[in-house]
């Protein structure tokens, strides 16, 4: 028997699920992105207001050139 993965036991409370039908029923996923409030302009914003990812060290990535070559 398949899972209806439609309906929420729990694990995402906050999240509303939304079936490929719904979205399409909608206009398409910029027309249901568009009455859910979301568009490109806040995706981008949320996006830039991230914070910059660190690079690794020197110690880090001669570590990690060391493992990947022990895998080998």
């Amino acid at each position: 028997m398949k899972t209806d993965i439609s309906k929420s036991d729990g694990s995402f409370r906050t999240h509303k699920s939304i079936s490929p039908e719904e979205i399409l029923a909608a206009g398409g996923a910029t027309a249901f992105g568009r009455r859910s409030g979301k568009n490109n302009e806040t995706l981008i914003k949320a996006l830039e207001n991230l914070p910059k990812p660190e690079p690794f060290t020197e110690e880090e990535w001669t570590d990690l050139m060391a493992d990947l070559e022990k895998d080998k």
